[in-house]
Formats: C-alpha cells, sequence, structure tokens
C-alpha cells in the first residue's frame, strides 16, 4: 500500500472517530473532560496526517497538467492543517494551563521525523509532569500520526485516557484506552513500562483479576527498573507476587 493510501486510510479513521465522539457527547454519553481529550487528540494527529499528504509529491500523469493540479491541492491541504491547527489551538486554550514560554506543541517543520518525534515525547512528558494531560495527549497524538507503532507514544496514550476514562466512568473511553495498552505490548512485549500499565489497567477493570495477575507475572521476568517496581508493589503485593 501507497504511503498516500495509507494516509488518506488514517485520516478516514480519525475523521470517522471525531464524528462518533460528537455523536455520543451530544448524547450526553461522553463527558466534557472526554470529549475534549478526544477532540485534542484526533485533531492533532489529523492535522500532522495532512502535513505528511501535502508534503508527497504526486506523480504527472502524461497529456496532462499535473503541476497545477498539484500546486492547488497542496495549497488546500496546508490551508486544511492551518484549520485543524487553530482549532486544536482553541481546545487546549480552554481545556489546560497554557505551555510554558519557549516551549512548542508542534516542533520546527525543518525537523526530520525522528527529531521532531523526540522533541515531542520530551514535550509530552514535561506536560505529564505539569499535570497537563489533554497537552500531552495532543503530544502524544502527533508522535503517532509520524510514527503509529511507536510504543510509548501508545503507552502513554493509553494510560492517560484510560485514568481519564475511569475517573469520569467513561466505559467507551476506558475500552478505547485498554485497546491501545495492549497494542502496545503487542509491539513491545518485552517492553516492561508497556506491560505495567496493561497490567494495572487490568486490575482495575472488573473482572479482570487473572488477566492482570498473568500480566504481572510477565512484567517480573522483564527486568523492569526499580522505579517500575515501586509503582507495581500494591498490586504485587494484591495478588501475593514478589520482585
Amino acid at each position: 500500500m501507497s504511503e498516500r493510501r495509507e494516509i488518506d486510510d488514517e485520516l478516514a479513521l480519525r475523521e470517522a472517530s471525531l464524528a462518533d465522539a460528537r455523536r455520543e457527547f451530544a448524547a450526553g454519553e461522553l463527558s466534557d473532560a472526554a470529549i475534549a481529550t478526544i477532540e485534542a487528540r484526533e485533531r492533532a494527529a489529523i492535522a500532522v496526517l495532512v502535513e505528511r499528504a501535502a508534503a508527497i509529491a504526486e506523480p504527472e500523469a502524461p497529456g496532462h497538467d499535473r503541476p497545477v493540479v498539484r500546486v492547488r491541492r497542496r495549497r488546500w491541504l496546508v490551508v486544511a492543517a492551518l484549520a485543524f491547527a487553530c482549532a486544536l489551538a482553541v481546545i487546549l486554550w480552554s481545556a489546560i494551563v497554557p505551555r510554558q514560554a519557549g516551549t512548542s506543541i508542534t516542533g520546527s517543520v525543518s525537523l526530520g521525523h525522528r527529531a521532531q518525534i523526540t522533541q515531542l515525547l520530551t514535550e509530552a512528558e514535561a506536560d505529564v509532569a505539569n499535570q497537563n494531560d489533554v497537552a500531552a495527549l495532543a503530544a502524544y497524538a502527533q508522535v503517532l500520526g509520524l510514527d503509529p507503532r511507536n510504543v510509548v507514544a501508545l503507552t502513554q496514550t493509553g494510560w492517560l485516557d484510560f485514568s481519564a476514562g475511569s475517573s469520569a466512568k467513561d466505559a467507551r473511553l476506558v475500552a478505547y484506552a485498554t485497546s491501545m495498552l495492549r497494542h502496545a505490548i503487542t509491539l513491545a512485549p518485552s517492553d516492561p513500562g508497556a506491560r505495567l500499565y496493561y497490567a494495572i489497567a487490568a486490575s482495575d477493570t472488573p473482572g479482570n483479576a487473572a488477566l492482570a495477575k498473568a500480566q504481572f507475572r510477565v512484567f517480573l521476568t522483564l527486568h523492569p527498573s526499580a522505579a517500575q517496581q515501586a509503582v507495581a508493589a500494591p498490586y504485587l503485593a494484591r495478588y501475593g507476587l514478589t520482585g
């Protein structure tokens, strides 16, 4: 599948997710916090995808004036990207404390994907430390727009969404978050951090005690750090497991 086709498919999924969330919010099935989280995440991801699409040069077809079409399409995509960025700014302004001066949620357009991802992950980590979860989710969404298989972004997004969904008693958000954590451990089965968050999510979900215990057993075999073991300690004690 071509990169452009992949981008188009991902855009369709993101837009469908937004539409579903808006319908559920209108029906009273989503809280204000949940819709703000979903809007920020999806719009940030869409903006990144639109920028990626704009950067792809479309091949010229024989006998057609492709340069003009390509320029027009690029202009449309740039306008769309700006519109998404503006909408995201409104959401973040109303939902979070502004970032510290000198930081940026989008990073420099001159950076390569790897450098952008590193910068966004650093910004998101700072946002989490400052309890700006919506800003962190927006940054992680941009990382996933650049690299849908980024385990750190999947894990952190899953955990933040799970925490928000649990607090708001939002079953849809909890299920979505759990699926992201499950995807993270599928991509990186030896990552103790991803395994830990998935195990905690299972432990905090009624009816999943057996799954949680099994996941914590695997977690203990992955040589977790002292900090990770400290987080896991009360859960390990609950299930009679030792580090």
